[in-house]
């Protein structure tokens, strides 16, 4: 039966291409009519980015090849020559890059994950790294006021990613969507599914062909997944790897989330899914264009596998988890979990030296200090108020070269630490007395109990050196001056002693 199906699917194919060379030169005349308005409405428009319209485009000025082909497969846009283009509402047309990462979003009727998304994807990036890619959130909607709504969060959530370009978002126009009231149902999908997944590939396509010019990578993900902190390494490590000529890296097993494109491939594939996005989910295309790249019909099935696994090429571990529970498919939850993915991938472990731990915070659960402290789990903790603390005493005194505290993590990027100070209490006694009775005398200031201040949080990172005149240390001290609105996650701890 399967191979049945395939067998027609590559006649349907092979019809399609011999169709689209029929109708070439009409479609090339077409095109010179419609280069012309698009042009023409491209320079009126260009200066109305404020209320939503269009912002003006690099594009060459003559389509191509591969968007010509839409008209075939999408022929209700002929009559609406700039559907093919997106609306930019920000970015800094950035190109040139080695990885250009795509996010469709919609609406949920519950919980949206995308910020928490962004997070994770944004999260120890070096500026290097930011300045060689590109996140393109494609907000596949046309209400105005939601476009917006999430346009405003994002710029909200990330100033600088917005200004310096690494993040853009964009929308479709509305005339970009065929009707999809009178679908046919197939695989025994009720309408709503067919209906969601035809959208969903016509959404991909979208996005593919808006980012096929920008980088040399594309990289599909979604907007509910968390990401491990050194993915964009991984990635080129495993791409650079690779001797034999590939069409697809995945990164993560589940659905179209972490697949991994060749830049130049991506009008190919694209023109795969437009011919049957009406079809079959966008997953079951990408596997069945590789059928017809590399499956002999007069082979067996193993064969068959065996040609696809030289295109696809899977990697382990996954790099991406999904975590979003509520589908963009009303009324559908889905708790879908990558086995291959190791949680352990976003921990740290540094060899702290032997110390005491206790705090003044209320521990949820099992995620306790003595866990962070050794790289086997974070410490998180119910929402700190003025006076908690989180203390570090040496077993024995240590000359501290340098510390790390990093709160909040991939998975609860909000659960940081704020107005908390990073304190250390020498081990000379003459020392802390003299503090006591008159305050420091070095560059940091003391507290009543013998304390230094000599380091904050900022952005909930905490990092810094230690002057050596002050001398051994035998606590360091994680105070927190104000009541916080959100519960605490304290990821990596390293603490450098001239001993370690």
């Amino acid at each position: 039966m399967y191979q049945h199906q395939l067998l027609e699917l590559q006649q349907r194919l092979l019809y399609a291409e011999k169709e689209n060379k029929k109708r070439s030169h009409e479609l090339n005349s077409a095109l010179d009519e419609i280069k012309h308005i698009v042009a023409r409405r491209m320079n009126i428009t260009k200066t109305h980015t404020g209320d939503m319209k269009w912002k003006e485009l690099n594009f060459p000025s003559k389509l191509p090849m591969h968007l010509t082909n839409v008209y075939y497969y999408l022929p209700h846009l002929r009559e609406y020559e700039d559907a093919i283009f997106p609306n930019v509402i920000f970015g800094q047309q950035r190109t040139g890059v080695s990885l250009v990462m795509g996010i469709p979003t919609v609406k949920r009727e519950k919980q949206n994950y995308l910020i928490d998304t962004l997070h994770s994807l944004l999260y120890k990036l070096s500026e290097e790294q930011k300045k060689d890619c590109i996140i393109i959130i494609f907000i596949a909607e046309v209400d105005v006021e939601y476009i917006k709504r999430v346009s405003e969060s994002v710029k909200t959530s990330f100033p600088r990613e917005v200004q310096s370009g690494v993040l853009e978002v964009i929308s479709p126009p509305a005339s970009y969507y065929p009707d999809l009231s009178n679908l046919k149902k197939t695989l025994g999908d009720s309408e709503d599914r067919v209906r969601w997944r035809t959208k969903q590939n016509l959404d991909y396509s979208f996005l593919m062909l808006y980012a096929q010019p920008k980088g040399t990578f594309y990289l599909q993900l979604e907007d509910d997944i968390i990401a491990i902190p050194d993915y964009i390494e991984s990635i080129k490590s495993f791409a650079a790897q690779q001797s034999q000529d590939w069409m697809v890296l995945e990164f993560s097993q589940l659905g179209f989330i972490g697949k991994l494109f060749k830049s130049e491939d991506l009008p190919l594939i694209v023109e795969f899914f437009l011919m049957f996005y009406k079809d079959k989910p966008i997953d079951w295309l990408i596997d069945h264009l590789l059928w017809v790249k590399v499956c002999n019909p007069e082979k067996d099935s193993t064969h068959c596998e065996k040609e696809k696994s030289k295109l696809r090429i899977r990697a382990k571990p996954s790099l991406f988890q999904h975590m979003g529970v509520y589908s963009s498919l009303a009324g559908k939850i889905q708790n879908l979990k990558d086995k291959d993915f190791r949680k352990n991938l976003l921990l740290k472990a540094h060899n702290n030296p032997p110390a005491k731990l206790d705090t003044s915070l209320r521990i949820y659960h099992q995620y306790t200090l003595e866990k962070v402290y050794k790289g086997q789990d974070c410490f998180w903790a119910s929402a700190p108020v003025a006076g908690d603390y989180i203390r570090f005493t040496f077993l024995n005194p240590l000359e501290v070269e340098k510390y790390l505290f990093r709160s909040g993590n991939v998975e609860h990027p909000g659960d940081k630490l704020f107005n908390t100070t990073v304190e250390v209490l020498p081990a000379d006694e003459m020392l802390i007395k003299e503090l006591v009775d008159n305050g420091s005398k070095f560059n940091y200031p003391a507290t009543k109990d013998g304390y230094l201040k000599i380091g904050a949080f900022e952005n909930g990172i905490a990092e810094g050196s230690i002057n050596r005149s002050i001398g051994r240390i035998q606590a360091i001290r994680l105070s927190v001056s104000s009541d916080s609105p959100v519960w605490a996650i304290l990821s990596e701890v390293l603490i450098k002693t001239s001993e370690n």
